[in-house]
């Protein structure tokens, strides 16, 4: 449906993880896979969202000079923050368990943002959902760090995963915007830009 809508445009997905893109593929979208390095930084003085918002725009800068006239480029950041901090991915096992711990018997914020880029127009959405886990125990983070290995993943753990299935206990907001894409959000906003062009 929402692809005959945008059969005039050519969508750029700047995403190598596997989640979002099989979102994509659920939404019946056509899309090409675009990848471009980028260091993942940003300023100290951002807090909350403002950080996932400046991380996704910043993934589209590399890709503005060779964009055509019908493509819409998207690229997003998926952050988790609690305790007034942003945790990011962790770089090894010892970071993931500490991570884990501070998640353990509390509720976390993971703010995901998307933006849309095309030659005359960019968007920046976000979404927000509150994840709560139960008292995890060291064994329990342990075993899931040694066979899950989620160093890939924002906040140390995917929801999909053994651990999420175990240990969260509450949900308030979008379940997939947890795994990485608020698709709910990123659907009507490329119905709004199939509706305007």
């Amino acid at each position: 449906m929402l692809n005959q809508k945008l059969k005039n445009h050519h969508i750029i997905l700047a995403s190598a993880s596997p989640r979002r893109q099989a979102f994509f593929k659920g939404l019946g979208l056509d899309f090409e896979i675009r990848l471009k390095p980028i260091k993942e930084e940003y300023p100290p003085r951002l807090t909350h969202f403002e950080i996932s918002n400046y991380l996704a725009q910043l993934k589209a800068l590399p890709f503005k000079k060779e964009l055509k006239p019908n493509d819409i480029l998207i690229t997003s950041d998926t952050i988790v923050w609690h305790n007034n901090e942003a945790l990011g991915k962790p770089r090894n096992e010892d970071e993931a368990f500490s991570i884990l711990k501070a998640l353990s018997n509390a509720t976390h914020e993971v703010i995901t943002s998307v933006c849309f880029t095309s030659l005359n127009y960019e968007k920046t959405i976000h979404n927000i959902t509150k994840v709560s886990f139960k008292n995890l125990t060291d064994n329990e983070i342990l075993y899931y760090i040694k066979n899950y290995k989620p160093f890939d993943k924002a906040g140390a753990y995917g929801i999909q995963d053994w651990i999420g299935q175990i240990g969260v206990t509450k949900i308030e907001g979008s379940y997939f915007n947890v795994m990485g894409l608020p698709v709910h959000a990123v659907y009507k906003t490329l119905n709004d830009m199939a509706d305007a062009s």
